[in-house]
Parts: structure tokens; sequence; C-alpha cells
């Protein structure tokens, strides 16, 4: 009599996501953020240093625009990757270009939405609305073949040199990050000019008590969206061509 086979669970939305949760990445990150910048209580700790080195040189640089901070940022970040995991693959040259193409799209949805509002709790659920939207864009970075921004590169890279798990990983990155982003809006600014009896209801140069939330929630919600998404994707890629093209053996 002939074994049956186990049936395999089909995403409920198809198997071949491995391009489209690359663009949803570039979107839903660079949409969360925005919205996060409109909201006026912090934006992330990874994407906090940008901002503020923007709104620091924007008096002598007025061309200088966020995405192309934070592209140029980016580039700095994957030079001190290299160095951690003492290694250099051919593949980080393609997280550059995300990153470029992320800045732009990031300064389209800044210059395209317009919500700004001085009620609080409407600022804190734009807020939440941004946090939730970068945690599902970077859940989609994580499950691409393609190459990933320079973030999440660096979590990636790191927890696989040194066995880490990817989850705790990103916590400490982003708590990094974190340090960095007030190191960088105290030390460019002055905080003696800023009424910190209001700092939750309105940033520090990009530094707030929402940065200290996204830095919270950020990875357990990439944690619970992980999981939905793997439930409904699948990872299979469109151009399988494009896939082996791309993809490297390590030695």
């Amino acid at each position: 009599m002939e074994e049956k086979k186990p049936k395999l669970n089909k995403p409920l939305l198809g198997s071949r996501w491995g391009e489209g949760m690359w663009v949803l990445g570039i979107f839903l990150v660079s949409l969360g953020v925005s919205l996060c910048s409109k909201a006026d209580l912090g934006v992330s700790m990874i994407a906090a240093p940008a901002f503020i080195i923007q709104e620091a040189l924007a008096p002598h640089l007025p061309w200088l625009t966020v995405g192309v901070t934070e592209y140029v940022y980016q580039g700095i970040v994957l030079i001190i990757m290299c160095i951690i995991v003492r290694r250099f693959d051919i593949r980080y040259l393609g997280a550059f270009l995300v990153a470029v193409i992320y800045g732009y799209v990031l300064d389209m949805w800044l210059a395209v939405i317009g919500v700004e509002t001085d009620v609080v709790y409407l600022r804190w659920l734009l807020m939440a609305a941004g946090a939730v939207t970068t945690a599902v864009g970077v859940t989609c970075f994580f499950r691409t073949y393609l190459p990933l921004e320079v973030y999440e590169l660096v979590v990636a890279e790191v927890a696989k040199r040194y066995s880490f798990k990817l989850e705790k990983t990103k916590l400490v990155y982003d708590l990094i990050q974190l340090t960095v982003t007030a190191v960088l809006a105290l030390t460019l600014f002055d905080p003696t000019e800023f009424d910190w009896s209001e700092i939750y209801m309105k940033a520090y140069h990009s530094l707030g008590v929402g940065t200290v939330f996204m830095t919270v929630v950020n990875t357990p919600i990439i944690t619970l969206t992980g999981k939905a998404a793997d439930k409904l994707f699948g990872y299979d890629p469109l151009f399988k061509g494009l896939k082996k093209l791309l993809s490297t053996r390590d030695k």
C-alpha cells in the first residue's frame, strides 16, 4: 500500500513573491519613516541620524535632501559592517544601490505626504501607523533574495557571521543606532534651547519619545508580522535566472 505524502500548506496569496517582497520593502519602509517624520514625535532610531545630519547641514548645503543624506550615511554604515564581519562581497554594492533607490523614494514620500497636526493624540496615531508600516517593510526585506537595504544587510550579515539570532541582533543594532541618534542630536544642536517638558508632544530634532517607542516595538512587530507573512506569501522568484545570477556561495 502506497504511503500518503503529507500535504504542504500553500501560501494564501501565492508563492512567487521573491521580487515583490523587495518592492514592498522599499515602499513600506520609506512610507513608514515619512509618516513618523510628519508626526514630529521622533523618527526611528535607524532613520534619525540622516534626518539630524541633513537638518544640521541644510543651512550650508540647501540642495541636500534627507534621501541623499540617507544613502551617504548608509554607505558609511556599510564600510563599518565590512570591518566587523571582516569580509567584502560584491553583493554589498547591491545593498548600496538599494540605499540610493530608497533615498529617492523617501524624498518622494516626504514631498507627497502633507499630513501634519498639532493634536497630540493624532500625532501618536500617525506615529503608531508609521511604526507598524516600517516594521512590515523590514519584514519584507528579510524575505527577498534581492539585495537588502544596508541596515537590514548589517543585521543579517552580523547574525550569520557570528551565529547570533536574527531578532536579538536586530534589537542590539537598534539600541546602537538609538545611541548614535542621541549623540548626534545633542552635539549638533543646543539642547538648552529646547523645552524638554514638551518632549512627549514634540521631537527634539527628530529625536523624541517616538524614537524610543520605535526601538521598543520594532523587533516584536517584525517577529509577529514575519509569522503572518510566511502564511500569506511564498518567496519563490518570478525570475529564476536573476536569482541564480545574484546568488553567492559562502566559502
